[in-house]
């Protein structure tokens, strides 16, 4: 049937199951997080259907070494908490902790994570986890894009054009991901 189509002969109509199937684009303003203990990465996108998603605000969290652990992951979520209240914010997405080969390095990007997620909590957002795979795979078309190919799409895609830094980079493409991916449970 796509050779016919590409072909330029008639094709059927397309059926009403494969019809139901297509999704509504997605409408609002996410916050992509990509969480790290002394660099949490955020971006603010905007989604209207059919315009380029409009970068609002993106942010790196950079915390010293010298502060403790709890110091920073308080500083993680005053942050995402204020960037909250700055916005009518639809959907939270974050990127789940990759697999990492050191348990206490697993255990520092968790408790950072925790802290991203419970200050989306307290403000009744719904969040939506991704795997850095899925995330470089739905934005890039390469799960295993570098962060520099990663930035470099996101350039592309949104509408202001502008290269962010890494972390802001990867906290947009979560965004972009989660608007590029989800599925409304209430359309047929």
């Amino acid at each position: 049937m796509w050779a016919d189509k590409l072909a330029g002969k008639s094709v059927p109509k397309a059926s009403g199951l494969a019809m139901s199937m297509q999704r509504k684009p997605f409408r609002g303003i996410v916050l992509g997080i990509d969480p790290s203990l002394r660099g949490t990465g955020l971006a603010l996108l905007q989604f209207i259907p059919g315009e380029k998603a409009k970068l609002l605000h993106s942010h790196t969290i950079k915390l010293k070494k010298n502060l403790s652990q709890s110091d920073c992951l308080g500083a993680i979520c005053r942050t995402i908490s204020t960037t909250l209240e700055s916005a009518t914010v639809r959907h939270v997405a974050v990127e789940e902790t990759i697999f990492v080969q050191n348990y206490q390095t697993a255990q520092i990007m968790g408790a950072a994570r925790g802290a991203a997620i419970a200050a989306v909590a307290m403000h009744d957002v719904p969040v939506f986890d991704y795997a850095p795979l899925r995330i470089k795979q739905a934005v890039v078309g390469n799960g295993r894009a570098s962060k520099e190919q990663v930035a470099k799409t996101i350039r592309a895609l949104l509408a202001n054009q502008e290269l962010l830094a890494h972390d802001e980079a990867d906290a947009a493409a979560t965004a972009l991901c989660h608007a590029m991916t989800w599925r409304d449970p209430h359309d047929p």
